[in-house]
């Protein structure tokens, strides 16, 4: 949680030479949360009934404050969601990508999966019918898939280390899996073919795009090998992806695991100024 509070202070620092304007986001409601996960397992997490087993499978003990720092990070994402589809054309969650939580359960540290909470309240909301959640953390999105599935209003396309947890992958739209030590070039290219593609099959009004910063080389927990600057052209490609195609886009950090927590926070901090410019570069406005 450490990388979290360490982010906001440099986005805070950053925040008027950029023109980032920082707000706290609503947790997200009853009605957020149960468009996206089954009732039984939203009432085990507000009531803290939630078994053992569940809580082992998430990763961390059951408390309030868990469960509405997930709530808030639900909110974040709908409160981005909402601002681009609103006229910003970009907007952050610094935390969020929490994209392992599925349908009845959470797992891998993720509680409430964000990226299809917001997809799904734009829709509810009248403000998009069809979105595409691009997914660029190390580890497949697998509760993301599995909330999707069958649903041809949400276009799921993860990019992740093949060897990477979960051990069970389920079919997201498009998924590809790249071998292990895969590095800046490799991996660079195989994004240049199939964000096309994830974009012309989605024929999306809106993006939710999960920027881990996990694929950076000795993370403890991914198999890829991306340096900063490689992994800085790969939030370049997606920015400039759906600048050419008008495309609204909400912003997650998703996972970071480097044994050096200001490898994580110098990578999420990146994406957020890369996101700032993509701003400035669609609305015409400069830097404060």
């Amino acid at each position: 949680m450490a990388k979290y509070a360490r982010l906001h202070e440099r986005v805070a620092a950053m925040a008027p030479a950029l023109g980032i304007r920082l707000e706290e986001p609503p947790a997200a409601s009853d009605d957020d949360l149960l468009r996206a996960h089954e009732p039984g397992y939203v009432r085990a997490m507000a009531e803290g009934s939630a078994d053992a087993t569940m809580m082992r499978r998430i990763g961390f003990p059951w408390s309030a404050a868990m469960v509405e720092r997930s709530r808030r990070s639900s909110g974040g994402t709908i409160m981005a969601l909402r601002a681009a589809l609103g006229g910003e054309g970009v907007a952050v969650n610094l935390a969020g990508g929490t994209h392992h939580a599925g349908p009845a359960r959470g797992g891998g540290y993720c509680v409430f999966n964000d990226a299809a909470v917001a997809a799904r309240h734009v829709q509810a909301h009248g403000l998009a019918r069809r979105v595409l959640v691009v997914d660029l953390d190390v580890h497949q999105g697998n509760g993301t898939a599995e909330i999707c599935a069958g649903d041809e209003s949400i276009f799921t396309f993860s990019m992740h280390a093949a060897r990477n947890y979960p051990a069970v992958k389920p079919c997201s739209d498009l998924d590809v899996a790249l071998p292990d030590g895969t590095g800046d070039a490799a991996y660079l290219d195989a994004l240049a073919v199939h964000l096309p593609q994830a974009i012309g099959r989605a024929r999306a009004d809106a993006v939710v795009y999960l920027a881990g910063a996990d694929p950076f080389q000795g993370d403890r927990l991914g198999y890829l090998a991306l340096s900063k600057p490689g992994l800085a052209e790969r939030d370049r490609q997606v920015l400039d992806a759906c600048r050419r195609h008008g495309l609204p886009l909400a912003v997650c950090m998703a996972g970071g695991y480097a044994p050096d927590v200001e490898d994580i926070v110098d990578i999420h901090e990146a994406t957020v100024r890369q996101a700032a410019a993509h701003w400035r570069r669609a609305t015409g406005s400069p830097a404060v």
